[in-house]
């Protein structure tokens, strides 16, 4: 077996470029109408994962996290955007860490923020990620999703490949660097392309809002998003 595999059906095609990066909103943890974070809006219920697989391996980790995407959307239609919040907000947390995720984003600025200062861009940025998750997982349908088995070493942790078949057979890379802390592997980044690090696209404008408006204006500014993002 060449890797664990999600399998997909498709009724709609998938598409993504590094231009999906920029959003009308400007949101920069942006993808297309029917992606994020690397992640499909629709995975088929059957799940094959190697035997013996270890289940706390970075790749189980990444599958573990699309298991759990999978059981809201398959119910997205009959749920409110309140419900998908809570149903996907304790796989988030804990695939993502999203409070390293927050510094980084800040970039070097951050060491220099009060620590309510740092609390509050941290609690912004949470709320913020899992709102464009709930917003996004509303449709279910999808195409092939693969994950390989083994993990690619990196000066930050580890990457586990992924792709995306559609129904062309075209194949779409998308890389995911984990960070392992206390035992636990969790997500710092996503590489769309195989390439494009979004962390680092978002580090660019968030850098420049704290400079201009300081950490009130940044949290304004993502609060502004997230609130965007609710529909009605």
């Amino acid at each position: 077996m060449t890797g664990s595999i999600l399998r997909l059906r498709a009724t709609r095609q998938f598409a993504i470029t590094s231009a999906c990066l920029a959003a009308s909103d400007g949101s920069l943890m942006s993808f297309s109408r029917r992606f994020l974070l690397g992640v499909p809006l629709a995975i088929f219920a059957e799940r094959r994962v190697a035997w013996g697989a270890d289940p706390n391996s970075a790749p189980a980790i990444i599958e573990n996290f699309y298991a759990a995407l999978l059981a809201v959307m398959k119910q997205a239609k009959q749920l409110s955007f309140d419900e998908r919040y809570k149903r996907l907000a304790p796989a988030i947390e804990q695939t993502l860490d999203l409070g390293l995720m927050t510094r980084l984003a800040v970039g070097p600025g951050w060491a220099q923020l009060p620590a309510d200062q740092q609390q509050r861009l941290s609690a912004a940025f949470a709320r913020y990620t899992i709102s464009v998750y709930a917003n996004r997982f509303d449709n279910y349908g999808g195409e092939r999703f693969e994950v390989a088995p083994t993990t690619k070493p990196n000066p930050s942790g580890v990457i586990v490949e992924s792709w995306l078949i559609k129904s062309n057979g075209e194949r779409v890379t998308l890389n995911y660097l984990l960070r392992q802390e206390t035992g636990s592997w969790k997500v710092i980044d996503v590489y769309l392309s195989g390439t494009v690090s979004e962390l680092a696209t978002r580090r660019s404008e968030f850098a420049a809002v704290l400079q201009r408006e300081g950490a009130n204006g940044l949290v304004q500014m993502i609060e502004r998003r997230t609130a965007a993002l609710r529909p009605g």
